[in-house]
């Protein structure tokens, strides 16, 4: 037994313990699945006999392996349960445990190219500022006084593109947007061609007889007034008064037995661009066109306060907008472009000349009276009369007119703040920094509200405010030339444009006078104006919010006070080329122009004189609803553009078509299809509409999938059959061309006007533009394709 003994192990008093895979918890008490195995020793074990301790160890090893297989299946059936688990939660994220035709469930599901910026950040714990706080806020930080103060020194002397005056204004407004801290500033340049007045070779009107001798130079009272991008060089004939140059001003002209083709046309100053009357008397078949402002649309002295009877207006006569000898791509100088021109340019000569140069010729003229509607107040004694034959025989009116082309580097400056859940989502304002004169009221209040709400949204967002969406200013350079700056950035950036613009604000001629407010607007953004409007106090009734004081005075709010766009604000390109929602937003008078708008009398002075003082109050007025506007974009949820407006529009268009849907049937044409895309486009607005309602309106990805849908509707409405650089205004409704409603309503009603000048084939082509455009808008905003049903077509 001893020898027995003498092979077993010495335990010395110590028996084996093992404590066998357990699960742990870490300090803060949650389980931790991992699995360890303890080994210790136990003291003041007696020894036993020889045969007990092989016993014993024989059976606790046996135990042991049991033990240690028991462990082992309960934690691998652990690890499978956590992996099931963590697989659930996974595969259900994706949606797919959705059913299937669930539209809530197949739009989460929806792949989103442009996803890649979003940030589901949580900011729940910060201090939540509500509607009232951040009103609070932005008017506490927005200063009527360095407003004021920024006027004054944006508008201190002439500052056209290219020129010394307008580089010092640069770095002033880049050092004002370094001092607000915000998240970037930069500039960003382009290479652009731009007329200039040629002071070698005037501009110039002749008196001359049949042999071309001079009977009389006509002075031109300032050579640096001038209409850019104008044909050059000299033409001869007859002078006819045009009265605004519009379509029915022309017809009346030919009723009346008066020749345009060949002749000179004197037009007044209204009603129409520059660029469209240049263009309309193109289309009639004149030579040149002389424009200048009547006293009866624009007051002078000693009438009214205005400019005096020798001033006059600078302006552009490209029918559209950009840098034109780079029609639809952007002006960088990495970019090389062969010759180009665009189809926009006028081919005929184009003058600007003052109510006295105006007067003179009107003196000179012969020919039967006008029409009693179409007499200005040149003079009470000035017979209005309409040519084309002047009072002597064989006289004639020679123009000459002649500029200097210089490749000038433009600068647009930049600065933004980011969102913090959605920064790659943009707010976009913008003002025009350049001027031919002083250009207070043309560049100068807007250039300083936009400055001063980069300074308040900056303090705001020190002081508490989160943006979701990024908010970016822009200062444009050579607006004069139309929104050269603004359109060649849009050119640049069109094809991510859609993807991350949300709308865009201008601040161009911000303050004009004190009647009424006027909003030159896409459909989308009327209803947010309308709200806002009733968030900020008159200016002119301080008891009063703004809303009620101008429907008080105009009780057809849409009518007076929402407009379409026009091609000379910043804000039509946007929309018309880029499909971005964009306003224009200003205090006007509502029944006269500013008279110093486009001269060198454009000062701070006369606009304040204008305002009677309180050029500051509507400033700051005007800067407040902005402000809120750019707030509520860029802070709420879900965006508050009302894509529900567009049903409404399309249908005013299909109204007009209605009358003379007999006279399409006969020619076997029908409208059926133009009408059934209108029908899906609000069924369409409508889904969404109920989608939204009924989904949890904290879901962030669902939210991100219908904000994209909304922020692109105008975007829906570029046509994608037409060409961007032979159409670049691409729009349906608000561009120009043969593919737009507009275009086809036009081309309808030659059936009743002219129909012999109906074009049967160029008709069907325009209807099945406008029917696809419209169609592809409603597949777009019904979302996936397999929610469409187009077997009808």
């Amino acid at each position: 037994m001893e020898k027995l003994r003498s092979m077993l192990p010495v335990r010395s008093q110590q028996v084996e313990r093992g404590t066998l895979y357990r699960p742990q918890q870490n300090s803060e008490g949650e389980g931790r699945n991992e699995l360890e195995m303890k080994l210790g020793v136990e003291e003041g074990a007696s020894e036993t006999s020889v045969m007990g301790d092989m016993v014993a160890l024989i059976s606790n090893r046996s135990k042991s392996r049991k033990k240690i297989l028991v462990y082992l299946s309960l934690a691998s059936l652990l690890l499978l349960l956590i992996a099931f688990l963590l697989g659930y939660v996974t595969f259900r994220n994706t949606c797919r445990s959705c059913p299937s035709d669930t539209e809530e469930c197949m739009a989460a599901s929806a792949v989103n190219e442009v996803d890649y910026g979003w940030q589901n950040t949580d900011y729940s714990s910060e201090t939540t500022l509500h509607w009232d706080d951040l009103k609070t806020m932005l008017n506490k930080y927005l200063d009527k006084e360095q407003l004021t103060d920024n006027i004054r020194a944006m508008s201190q002397r002439p500052h056209p593109a290219g020129s010394r005056e307008l580089q010092r204004l640069d770095k002033l407004v880049l050092s004002k947007l370094h001092s607000y801290q915000l998240n970037h500033v930069w500039t960003d340049s382009h290479y652009v061609t731009l007329p200039y007045p040629d002071s070698s070779s005037p501009n110039y009107l002749w008196m001359v007889d049949s042999n071309g001798a001079i009977l009389e130079k006509i002075q031109l009272t300032d050579q640096d007034a001038f209409l850019a991008y104008s044909a050059t060089g000299n033409v001869t004939g007859g002078l006819v008064y045009g009265h605004y140059g519009r379509h029915t001003d022309f017809l009346k002209l030919r009723d009346m037995g008066v020749t345009v083709k060949g002749n000179i046309v004197l037009i007044r100053i209204g009603e129409m661009s520059f660029a469209e009357k240049v263009a309309m008397a193109q289309t009639h078949g004149a030579v040149g066109v002389l424009l200048y402002p009547d006293p009866a649309d624009v007051p002078q002295e000693p009438r009214g306060t205005g400019p005096p009877r020798n001033t006059t207006l600078s302006g552009h006569v490209h029918l559209g907008t950009g840098d034109p000898f780079t029609p639809g791509f952007p002006s960088f100088n990495h970019t090389q472009f062969p010759p180009v021109e665009a189809s926009a340019l006028p081919r005929i000569l184009a003058l600007t000349i003052s109510p006295n140069t105006a007067l003179n010729l009107i003196r000179w003229m012969g020919g039967g009276l006008v029409p009693s509607g179409w007499r200005g107040m040149l003079s009470y004694s000035a017979k209005y009369v309409l040519g084309p034959n002047f009072t002597q025989p064989g006289v004639q009116l020679q123009m000459g007119v002649s500029c200097r082309m210089v490749s000038t580097v433009i600068s647009n400056i930049f600065g933004s703040i980011e969102g913090f859940i959605e920064p790659d989502r943009y707010i976009i304002v913008g003002a025009q920094r350049d001027s031919w004169g002083p250009g207070a009221a043309k560049s100068g209040v807007g250039t300083a509200i936009l400055l001063e709400l980069a300074h308040a949204l900056s303090e705001m967002v020190t002081n508490g405010f989160r943006p979701r969406r990024s908010l970016l200013f822009a200062s444009w350079d050579a607006g004069e030339y139309g929104s050269i700056g603004a359109t060649e950035w849009l050119e640049g950036y069109l094809t991510m444009m859609h993807l991350k613009a949300v709308a865009y604000f201008s601040l161009d001629r911000a303050v004009l006078g004190d009647d009424t407010l006027v909003a030159q607007s896409s459909p989308l953004l009327h209803q947010l104006i309308e709200k806002v409007m009733k968030q900020v106090d008159s200016p002119n009734e301080g008891a009063q919010n703004l809303y009620s004081q101008i429907v008080a005075r105009f009780p057809n709010f849409k009518e007076n006070i929402l407009q379409p766009l026009t091609m000379e604000s910043s804000a039509y390109p946007f929309t018309a080329f880029a499909g971005v929602p964009a306003i224009e937003i200003n205090f006007r008078e509502i029944d006269e122009v500013y008279p110093f708008l486009n001269t060198n009398l454009d000062t701070f002075d006369r606009l304040n004189t204008k305002l009677n003082g309180r050029l500051g109050d509507f400033s700051e007025a005007l800067a407040q609803i902005v402000g809120q506007m750019l707030i509520k974009l860029s802070h709420h949820e879900l965006l508050p553009l009302n894509y529900l407006s567009y049903s409404e529009v399309i249908l005013q268009y299909l109204t007009q078509l209605q009358t003379l849907a007999d006279k399409l049937e006969s020619r076997g044409l029908t409208l059926q299809w133009l009408y059934s895309a209108r029908g899906d486009f609000t069924r369409a607005t409508e889904s969404l509409t109920n989608l939204i309602e009924s989904s949890d309106e904290k879901d962030e990805r669902l939210t991100r999938i219908y904000n994209n849908r909304i922020m692109r509707v105008e975007f829906y409405f570029l046509s994608q059959y037409v060409s961007v650089t032979d159409a670049p205004f691409r729009h349906i409704l608000w561009g120009r061309g043969d593919h737009t409603l507009s275009a086809l309503c036009r081309h309808f009603q030659r059936l009743q006007d002219e129909p012999g000048a109906f074009d049967e084939r160029l008709f069907r082509r325009q209807l099945a533009l406008a029917t696809w455009t419209l169609q592809g808008a409603a597949n777009a905003l019904s979302g996936d394709v397999w929610d469409l049903d187009n077997n009808s077509f």
